[in-house]
């Protein structure tokens, strides 16, 4: 660039003045014609939109809370409004300590989070809550926390505190927060609005959840979940979100058991017959397996199975807890699932064949290789069953078509099918084997007794696992079986007098209102003041 001289910055001065002088004068007459049009007018009303919070919110918040959930709050709102919702939410509690960030500059916001980070660091082993700190950080402030060379100790430092909440910021911004989270932490991430703003966030997280309200439809749209108010929130995580994640571990683990059950006895086979590749079990009996005879009951565990009800959950949020630590799926859960099947099928396999080796009949014949492979076949499908009516926790019509139901639908297909299916030339192994089997005395002991041996070791675990290694929702269970009373509203209500004299104290230091949740704040002044009666001259 070249360097300009003395007369053309003087001219450019000189323009640069003359157009100020003229926007200047602008101003002047657009503010005289503004004074003339709005000289002698009656005010006839006005409009605004009621921002305060529905209802249910500050126990929904407070109670997700309590279920381990980190909660962070992106709103558009300016600072005092933000802290004072983060209060009226319980998000805030009276008692933490806030830590509040307004820099102005990328070198100021670093240091004010490099400073309070180390500030946490060092008292660490000291008396410091970290359950009692919240982050408020503003829009500008934020800006800067999100550059690369700051955004891990932003992060860090979020992180750390109970609560975060940034104010004053844009949708792109919202989104770019729950991007860091998603990227630089290992968490599942949902997010939640109500508006068009929170459209980018709720996309960018792994759960969104719109709420459908008097912000339009838009955020409900765009999310995987639509709700109608925030408080519906509490039912979709505790109740069925701790459902589902039960069910569907419980779901895995038991179809991964019941398949390994039976092919493994299969591979024991194998070692008998030197892998001619002859198989113990009649081919379509072993598709059958998973298609009819097993299906049901995965389909009932992972649908109806309740370990607790809707009302312990809501009670018990802790119960949430053993998702975010993975107690029911897990590495050691699906060893152990699968070291059981293959205990199973060890008892199944090589007491089944030591009981029906020597199956001379009254005749003097023998029974052959498929009633055999019929006999393990029924006894392995028990003892899938009856492991599935073990880990049941509720029994409704379903689980009974599903469990027992299946059971009963072996015995009634097997001598249809052993009728049919020679005649069609489709199978011919069961040709004549209901003869042999339904009047063998060896057949019912086999399918009885071999299931009760491997359901022993499994109800003994369970009864040990219970007794000894308890667990916090063994206990819940046993207050919900016996319907023990809750002595903790009792408690509930004394926070909530106690939280209720310390606004009222917060509030009359402040002597302001930049957000009232209840009612007789803003709300009456502003419906007690009549807009008819002239303003004392004064104002």
């Amino acid at each position: 660039m070249r360097d300009i001289s003395e007369d053309e910055y003087r001219k450019w001065s000189a323009m640069h003045a003359k157009a100020s002088t003229t926007l200047t004068n602008r101003q002047q007459e657009l503010d005289r014609v503004a004074e003339l049009i709005e000289r002698d007018m009656t005010l006839l009303g006005a409009t605004a939109i009621e921002d305060k919070l529905q209802d249910g919110v500050p126990q929904t918040i407070y109670t997700l809370a309590q279920a381990g959930i980190k909660i962070w709050v992106l709103t558009g709102d300016r600072q005092e409004t933000a802290i004072n919702i983060g209060y009226s939410c319980k998000l805030i509690q009276e008692d933490f300590s806030l830590i509040i960030c307004n820099e102005t500059t990328h070198w100021e916001t670093k240091e004010f989070l490099q400073k309070k980070l180390d500030a946490i660091r060092e008292g660490h082993g000291s008396n410091i809550d970290f359950d009692s700190l919240a982050l408020i950080i503003d829009g500008r402030s934020l800006d800067f926390a999100l550059e690369k060379d700051i955004e891990v100790l932003f992060l860090e430092l979020a992180t750390l505190c109970k609560a975060v909440i940034c104010c004053r910021v844009s949708p792109l911004q919202k989104a770019l927060v729950v991007k860091l989270v998603k990227r630089r932490r290992k968490a599942i991430l949902l997010a939640i609005g109500d508006g068009a703003n929170d459209v980018s966030m709720i996309q960018a997280a792994h759960v969104g959840v719109g709420i459908s309200g008097q912000e339009g439809l838009q955020a409900a749209r765009s999310a995987d979940f639509a709700i109608a108010q925030f408080r519906y929130l509490r039912k979709l995580l505790l109740v069925h979100g701790a459902w589902s994640y039960h069910r569907l571990s419980k779901m895995i683990l038991y179809s991964f058991y019941k398949n390994i059950t039976l092919y493994i006895t299969q591979f024991w086979y194998a070692l008998f017959n030197v892998f001619s590749g002859q198989t113990v079990y009649e081919s379509w009996s072993i598709t059958f397996y998973t298609v009819f005879f097993t299906a049901l009951p995965p389909f009932a565990i992972g649908v109806f199975d309740q370990f607790l009800n809707a009302r312990s959950l809501d009670r018990y949020p802790e119960m949430y807890k053993m998702g975010q630590r993975g107690v029911f799926f897990n590495v050691k859960a699906f060893w152990g699932w699968a070291i059981n099947a293959f205990y199973h099928s060890v008892i199944l396999f090589f007491l089944g064949t030591v009981m029906i080796f020597n199956d001379i009949e009254s005749d003097g014949l023998i029974g052959g290789h498929w009633v055999y492979g019929v006999t393990i076949y029924t006894a392995v499908l028990t003892t899938v069953l009856l492991k599935a009516a073990l880990i049941t926790n509720m029994w409704t019509k379903w689980t009974v078509v599903a469990i027992p139901g299946s059971l009963a639908l072996w015995f009634i297909f097997l001598p249809i099918y052993a009728l049919i299916a020679p005649k069609l030339r489709t199978s011919t192994e069961y040709d004549g084997i209901v003869s042999h089997i339904y009047p063998n005395v060896k057949f019912w002991l086999a399918i009885i007794m071999l299931p009760v041996l491997c359901m022993t070791r499994d109800y003994g675990y369970k009864f040990l696992k219970r007794m000894y290694f308890t667990q916090p929702y063994h206990i819940v269970q046993e207050i919900q079986k016996f319907n023990i009373p809750d002595y903790r509203p009792r408690m509930e209500r004394f926070k909530k007098a106690v939280h209720k004299v310390r606004l009222l104290q917060r509030l009359r230091r402040t002597r302001g209102y930049a957000f009232s949740q209840n009612e007789g704040g803003q709300e009456k002044i502003i419906r007690a003041y009549d807009t008819t009666v002239q303003k004392p001259s004064g104002y």
